[in-house]
């Protein structure tokens, strides 16, 4: 298993993260790392998709969790891999914490890791950064 993570702070509303999170086709709008993306239904569990990574090879996903105005996860499927994303918020005094996270599981997750490890850990606080300059600006 492989995992990285990143958790930001902002003074957005949950709202507006959230808005910005069920908007599919607009992804790479805030996570350079997407290319294309989109979404067979609502934005609810077991809604299926399809996203094309920068550079790469478009993949198909499945919404497995989504709790509005708190998180959503979903999930692709690489050869004998499975890719879990995992998008939470929490309302601190603070203000609101947003964490993005991803797992790599299955066979050929240590292969996967190698391939694809280091751009994910490059792109994801940069795709958290985005999303939060973007929430906080509109």
């Amino acid at each position: 298993m492989w995992t990285t993570e990143v958790t930001r702070k902002t003074k957005a509303k949950k709202e507006k993260i959230w808005e910005l999170w069920a908007d599919v086709p607009h992804w790479k709008v805030w996570d350079s790392e997407v290319e294309n993306s989109e979404l067979f239904g609502q934005f609810i569990p077991g809604t299926k998709g399809t996203l094309k990574p920068s550079g790469g090879l478009k993949t198909k996903f499945i919404i497995t969790e989504c709790t509005k105005f708190k998180s959503f996860s979903d999930r692709s499927f690489l050869p004998f891999c499975k890719l879990d994303f995992y998008h939470s918020m929490q309302e601190t005094p603070d203000g609101l914490l947003v964490k993005h996270k991803v797992v790599m599981s299955g066979l050929l997750s240590f292969l996967f890791s190698k391939l694809i490890g280091r751009n994910m850990s490059r792109g994801l606080p940069l795709a958290v950064e985005n999303l939060i300059k973007i929430a906080e600006t509109n």
